[in-house]
């Protein structure tokens, strides 16, 4: 039976084919992802509140969806406590800890290239 060219698929159509990676970018590197990541891995055990006044600019319903996904992600996990008033805490999960050194390269690479990413802009920019 001969293969349907429907059904091919390589790195012309799939992204995930083209840069393995992208799928972990898509996961981590969204708008809020990294920086309630960062938050959690810095400072532990969070309650909402407390992620809103770390992230400047992040909006209640933003962090609920970050947080949300995260958790189906499996990079954070989210703990009920059955008070009055309710509680909840969020804290990164052993995955999300995983990627710690991938943060920590990122965070290196930033400090010894990011200069040179802003001439590159100026430069750029004064054309």
């Amino acid at each position: 039976m001969a293969p349907d060219a429907r059904d091919t698929t390589d790195a012309a159509t799939d992204p995930a084919l083209a840069c393995p990676i992208a799928p972990v970018v898509d996961i981590v590197f969204s708008r809020w992802t990294t920086p309630i990541l960062w938050s959690l891995h810095t400072f532990g055990r969070q309650r909402f509140v407390e992620l809103e006044r770390r992230i400047p600019g992040l909006t209640p319903k933003v962090l609920t969806q970050r947080l949300r996904q995260l958790e189906r992600d499996g990079l954070v996990v989210r703990t009920y406590y059955r008070e009055i008033p309710p509680r909840v805490e969020y804290e990164i999960s052993e995955l999300g800890l995983s990627l710690a050194p991938l943060f920590a390269h990122l965070a290196e690479w930033s400090s010894a290239h990011l200069d040179r990413v802003e001439r590159a802009r100026h430069d750029y920019d004064a054309r």
